[in-house]
């Protein structure tokens, strides 16, 4: 009995030290292409659904504010209702700037270029542009929010367009007109 189980752990010992190694090679190989394409088409995903539900939370806070629901709308009821309704943006309300302004009707010129984001290396905040506007007036209003990379050091996360180091910005615009009373 014990002569056939050395000899078979001596035939099982013999087969595991003629392995070359072409396995572990490959492994070795393919799973970091694997783990970076697994990690950006994580990345691309949720930037994808956050993207979607602040646009979605935009579109929704702008037809309240179109038909005139809000009495007297400000930057901080607009943030609040848009961080309520776009439920997978992390630190909402510490992370969002709200832009609101009447767009001329002489020279159609809309929101000034680029968006106002928050400055995260500044105590004091960028000043908005946050007018409701008149009866019939065209307005545009642009929502900056921004965001981390769950996947920062990796693949689409390293190539994302930086606000600052360690956010990117995610923008929604959307225009109305503001509804006769």
């Amino acid at each position: 009995m014990k002569g056939t189980f050395r000899s078979r752990l001596s035939r099982l010992s013999a087969r595991f030290r003629r392995e070359d190694g072409n396995s572990s090679i490959e492994f070795v190989i393919l799973f970091p292409i694997f783990m970076v394409l697994f990690m950006s088409s994580f990345e691309i995903g949720l930037l994808m659904v956050r993207q979607v539900m602040l646009d979605r939370a935009t579109d929704i806070a702008v037809r309240s504010l179109r038909l005139g629901l809000w009495e007297d709308a400000n930057h901080d009821d607009l943030k609040d209702y848009i961080c309520e309704v776009a439920l997978i943006l992390p630190e909402c309300k510490a992370n969002m700037l709200i832009e609101l302004s009447p767009v001329s009707k002489e020279t159609w010129s809309p929101l000034p270029e680029g968006p106002t984001c928050i400055d995260k290396s500044a105590e004091v905040q960028p000043v908005t542009t946050f007018k409701a506007g008149i009866q019939n007036e065209l307005m545009m209003v642009r929502v900056c929010a921004l965001q981390k990379p769950f996947f920062p050091l990796t693949g689409l996360g390293l190539q994302l367009p930086r606000h600052d180091p360690d956010h990117y910005a995610l923008i929604s615009l959307s225009a109305f007109v503001n509804e006769p009373s």
